[in-house]
Order: structure tokens, then sequence, then C-alpha cells
């Protein structure tokens, strides 16, 4: 029952809850881009979806507008020239995810899932093929955003995906979202210009 429906509920009224409280927090940070760098305050890219269809995903913009298009932040000679001020104090704190609340109220997304891939990480995309991750609607964060993140090599990422898939539920996100929590503060995880070499896949 929760997965077939119940989730949905809960992510259609926990993100439209989140957008209204959050609002004060969004206008803030819309003014603080635009004073940091030209270009949109909203960044768009193809991602992902259930079942391998592709979606635009909705970030607060980090990235100088002459950064490459369509590649991960890890395939980038150096990352750091392309990351603004402003954006660095978003992706460390993850405040830069927060326009996703929309993709999860629009039912792109859901609020606990894998996280969705960019369309052409045939590596990961084919790695999560292996596990079943690539059938659910990928979220906002996730098993492996608490086990590792940024550095985890891709194989054991898809791993801890699939995990996920198997353990889908109701307590298991309600694990996933506190442990999210903790990470964010933490600043867990986050590993700019490179993929990681993490390779012990943890369990509940």
């Amino acid at each position: 029952m929760y997965k077939n429906g119940l989730k949905r509920v809960i992510d259609f009224v926990l993100s439209l809850i989140g957008i209204i409280v959050l609002s004060p927090v969004f206008l803030i940070l819309v003014i603080a881009i635009k004073l940091d760098s030209k270009g949109p305050v909203i960044f768009k890219q193809k991602r992902i979806a259930k079942n391998k269809e592709t979606f635009n995903i909705y970030k607060f913009r980090t990235m100088r507008i002459d950064t490459p298009k369509e590649m991960p932040t890890h395939l980038l000679d150096n990352p750091d020239y392309f990351i603004t001020k402003v954006g660095k104090f978003l992706r460390k704190t993850s405040l830069d995810e927060l326009p996703q609340l929309f993709n999860i109220l629009k039912g792109d997304m859901a609020i606990i899932g894998p996280r969705p891939a960019l369309w052409n990480q045939d590596d990961l995309i084919a790695e999560r093929d292996k596990y079943g991750a690539n059938d659910i609607r990928p979220g906002l964060t996730g098993w492996a955003q608490i086990n590792g993140r940024d550095e985890l090599e891709i194989e054991y990422k898809a791993q801890l995906d699939g995990y996920y898939v198997d353990k889908e539920s109701f307590s298991m996100d309600v694990k996933c979202f506190f442990g999210t929590i903790v990470s964010v503060f933490k600043s867990d995880g986050v590993l700019e210009g490179g993929t990681g070499t993490k390779e012990s896949v943890e369990k509940e």
C-alpha cells in the first residue's frame, strides 16, 4: 500500500508544505545568486526518471554560465573555477537542491529514492539496471546519499540504490530522511571534482 499510493500522497503534501514554509529562504537565495553572478537563478538539467524516462530537474544555479553543459561536475578539469562563491555554500549545505521540491510536487521525483542520474551517465544507469534502481521514482535524497554520496564508486552507489529498492518502506524512508539531516549538517560525502573510492556497501 505504501509504495503503490501512500508514498506519493506523503511526498505531495510534504513538498507543498516545504515550499510554503521555506519561501523566505527561497527569496533570500534568489537575491544572493543574482547579486553574486550573471545568469538565471534556476538551473535545469535533463535527468533520468522512473523507467528511464527523462525530466528536467531544478536546482539553484551554483556554477558560471560558461560551464560546459550536460557534464557531471566530477568530469570537469577544474570544477572550482566554475563554481560561484554563493554556489560553494549552496553545494556544501545542499541548499541548491531545494527547487526539487517542485519536481516532487509535479511527480517527477520522490522525497526518498535513488538520486536521478544525468541522461548521459551511461555507466551509472547500466549499473542501476542490475538492481532495478531505474524502475522507481528518483529521490531528493536516498540510501546512497547517507552512506557515502560523492565518495562512492559508481558500482557501489548502484548497489546501495538496489538495496534501497529491496527495502523500500515507510520505515526505510524515515531512516533516510533523518539520516540526510545529519549528513547535511556534517557535510558528509561532499566531494567536488571526482568520484570517490569508498567501496563498502552499508546495510541497515
